[in-house]
């Protein structure tokens, strides 16, 4: 575990010492974060905020962990190589939610990014990419559940099951990047139980890389302390949660996301009821404004005392997490 927690602290080295000239990069280029109109009126003040900080957590993860796993990956063995799964997808999905960043900041005519359903299609398509490896050479297929000894194989229905994790995961985590460090905190947590998860499974190459990208959330947790210097973007928040999802899946445990990422869960619920309730209702509304934690904003808590208290419950959930893999 020693060697983990190391590279972990390599990782926020690394991103920290890059991150100062991320930002002036950023805001010599006007990458600017664009406000809607109804978020809470405090929001409004971070309008030009540097945004697609999630770059600064892509590059020093990519760096480490291809360094450290080059020999494995040239040798081709099986345990190195599959190393490759969450690193493709934190690539694949960092990409596609760069491309949505990049076309909503400088797009012609107020564009605000992809259209929705095109933005789910590619998510869809990468999942599906992502379930065939994972269930064909990796050969995972099986769910862990907790107080029964042997993990359950799932067969091919196990590959629509991973594709739904995966593209929920992502989208769950977009939802909760809204307030300062809020995203950051609770991802880093999944990342943590995950990490040790997969260190009682004996898993080294999984455990190295989430404590890698733990490290990494942490210097980005540095700049966007509130008042955010610097905010992840889609290129963050779609590329971690879905990476967190391929992490979930590998271990088996992946029955524990819902509780590890229980921020994410309530988020995206809120949002699902929200739009559904309204147009059930032609017009009412559940919540005061959807996500959740805009929700106890325009309650009157302060941002500060959301992103606290939501951290706290996403860290308690994360230890139950972790105690329930040990059942």
């Amino acid at each position: 575990m020693s060697i983990p927690l190391a590279l972990g602290t390599l990782s926020f080295l690394l991103a920290v010492i890059w991150g100062a000239p991320l930002i002036r990069w950023l805001r010599a280029n006007r990458v600017g974060k664009q406000i809607r109109i109804e978020e809470p009126g405090s929001n409004q003040l971070k309008m030009g905020t540097p945004t697609m900080g999630g770059i600064m957590i892509i590059v020093p993860v990519i760096i480490i962990t291809v360094t450290l796993n080059i020999y494995n990956l040239t040798g081709g063995t099986l345990i190195g190589g599959s190393i490759l799964v969450p690193l493709m997808t934190m690539i694949g999905y960092g990409a596609l939610g760069a491309f949505d960043d990049w076309t909503g900041l400088r797009g012609a005519h107020g564009a605000v990014g992809l259209l929705g359903r095109y933005k789910i299609l590619v998510q869809t398509v990468l999942a599906f990419i992502i379930a065939l490896i994972l269930y064909f050479p990796l050969d995972i297929h099986s769910i862990a559940i907790p107080t029964v000894a042997q993990k359950i194989n799932l067969g091919l229905i196990y590959i629509p099951i991973a594709m739904f994790i995966i593209v929920g995961s992502s989208n769950a985590v977009n939802f909760t990047d809204g307030l300062d460090s809020l995203a950051g905190w609770v991802t880093a947590f999944g990342f943590a139980a995950y990490g040790v998860i997969a260190y009682l499974q004996q898993q080294i190459y999984l455990v190295t890389f989430c404590f890698i990208m733990v490290g990494a959330l942490l210097a980005f947790l540095w700049y966007n302390a509130h008042p955010a210097e610097l905010f992840m973007g889609d290129v963050g928040s779609l590329a971690l949660g879905s990476t967190l999802a391929v992490v979930a899946l590998m271990t088996g445990q992946w029955l524990l996301l819902p509780l590890v990422g229980i921020i994410f869960v309530a988020e995206m619920v809120s949002v699902i009821l929200q739009v559904s309730y309204f147009k059930l209702t032609k017009g009412k509304r559940i919540f005061k404004m959807a996500p959740i934690h805009y929700h106890f904003i325009l309650m009157g808590w302060s941002e500060t005392q959301v992103v606290q208290r939501f951290w706290l419950v996403g860290l308690l959930a994360a230890m139950l997490g972790v105690a329930l893999a040990l059942l």
